[in-house]
């Protein structure tokens, strides 16, 4: 029988990546094909609290550490923001605030702290390369080439034709892949959410895909997976309403700019309003 922590189970329960990685071994070979390492099974692992402080979605994604690091993994469906190395370290500094005992901060011997580790795994529809990485440093406003303080994030796109020599060093998350995009495959089809989640796991559980997984957890995986999505879109709904919003308020601006200059040359109202799709009110009170 494979060793389960049953702590991470209890930690990771609303989110389809966390729960999929919650068995001990499914993790490592994940984590071995992402980071290049080769860890056995049997290494030990203890799942930490994210506390859902970092990402600001109705689920967690992963942290913990294995062999002196402390990981943490998460997996985007929407675009990763630029700003992630600096919630990511935000994040670790209350990590390292709340591990290391106080008075020790103060004692002249080191106290040794786990080596941070930052993986990102990409599996949205959105242009995006199979490999970037996001430094905390392209947000400074002074550029240095040696910065005092640095952090780096590696991101990974494992969406449907992307990062294959990675996806074939791991069975699990190329069926991960796999499921995944057979989702957002059907949804383009035109099936509702709720009938491209049932679709795919009838499809994945025929094909051996996330076979022992679905089996286990397929009543609860369309659970998860509806929470999940509904954010996403509802972020790429906020998204486009922003866009469209600038974009108006964009086109208002460059109208009243031309409105005056045309008024200023003297010409009719009426050819105004005709031009720039002001009011009549609007461009008497410029």
């Amino acid at each position: 029988m494979r060793e389960k922590d049953t702590h991470g189970q209890r930690q990771y329960k609303s989110n389809l990546f966390a729960d999929y990685l919650s068995e001990k071994e499914r993790l490592i070979e994940v984590y071995n094909a992402l980071s290049g390492e080769n860890y056995p099974f049997d290494t030990k692992i203890s799942y930490e609290t994210l506390d859902n402080v970092l990402f600001g979605g109705p689920y967690n994604d992963i942290a913990f550490t294995i062999a002196g690091r402390y990981v943490i993994l998460a997996e985007h469906q929407s675009t990763v923001s630029s700003n992630l190395p600096l919630r990511l370290m935000l994040y670790l500094a209350r990590i390292y605030e709340a591990m290391v005992p106080s008075e020790e901060l103060y004692r002249r011997r080191l106290y040794r702290v786990p080596t941070p580790e930052f993986i990102v795994v990409y599996n949205g529809r959105e242009p995006c390369p199979d490999k970037q990485v996001l430094r905390l440093s392209d947000a400074f406003i002074a550029q240095e080439k040696s910065p005092a303080l640095e952090l780096v994030a590696t991101v990974y796109n494992v969406a449907e034709g992307h990062s294959r020599e990675v996806l074939a060093k791991s069975r699990a998350l190329s069926d991960y892949s796999v499921f995944v995009s057979m989702v957002e495959n059907y949804r383009a089809g035109g099936l509702s959410l709720d009938e491209a989640i049932t679709k795919a796991i009838q499809e994945c559980k025929k094909r051996g895909i996330m076979e022992a997984y679905l089996e286990s957890r397929g009543s609860e995986v369309l659970t998860m997976l509806v929470a999940e999505w509904n954010w996403d879109d509802a972020i790429r709904v906020a998204r486009e309403e922003e866009r469209e919003i600038g974009f108006a308020e964009g086109e208002k601006r460059t109208a009243r700019t031309n409105a005056t200059r045309m008024k200023s040359a003297g010409l009719d109202v009426g050819l105004i309003v005709e031009c720039t799709g002001l009011k009549p009110e609007e461009v008497a009170s410029l």
